[in-house]
């Protein structure tokens, strides 16, 4: 190899990229209990939080764009999960709900961050911050390069 830096083992891309193959293979059967894919899980986890949001925070906060969000809702709404409604003061702004169905879907995913943290580093806590304090740095490095 005429390139040292070129090699497999030395891309932190590909790092990542493993390592997001084995979490989502670790939340699969978690998720597939609660019936929800992994996109339904986050969108569930922000909805928990906020009770309610619009397709547009929901985007932003997600990191998801509304071509990725509106079928996404749509599936969420045919299972019962979350209901829609157009806002009357903007008819252009769709408002997102929980269901009581949705609702009690949080009790149900109460043990998932904590079997995911022992998945990643044996239910070691300050591991677990480290690392969240270290990718929400990468991510807004990475965000902010993009943008020059």
């Amino acid at each position: 190899m005429a390139y040292e830096e070129l090699k497999l083992e030395r891309q932190l891309c590909f790092k990542i990229y493993a390592l997001h193959r084995q979490l989502m293979a670790a939340y699969r059967p978690l998720l597939d209990e609660l019936g929800v894919t992994y996109p339904q899980y986050i969108t569930l986890l922000y909805l928990w939080e906020h009770e309610e949001a619009t397709v547009g925070q929901l985007c932003s906060a997600l990191g998801l764009d509304t071509g990725t969000v509106s079928p996404l809702l749509k599936r969420m709404e045919a299972n019962g999960l979350v209901s829609k409604r157009r806002l009357v003061s903007d008819e252009r702004t769709v408002q997102v709900s929980l269901t009581e169905r949705g609702r009690i879907l949080e009790e149900e995913a109460r043990s998932i961050p904590s079997y995911m943290a022992t998945c990643l580093f044996g239910g070691d806590e300050a591991d677990a911050e480290t690392l969240a304090t270290v990718l929400d740095r990468t991510i807004r490095q990475v965000s902010e390069t993009r943008k020059r």
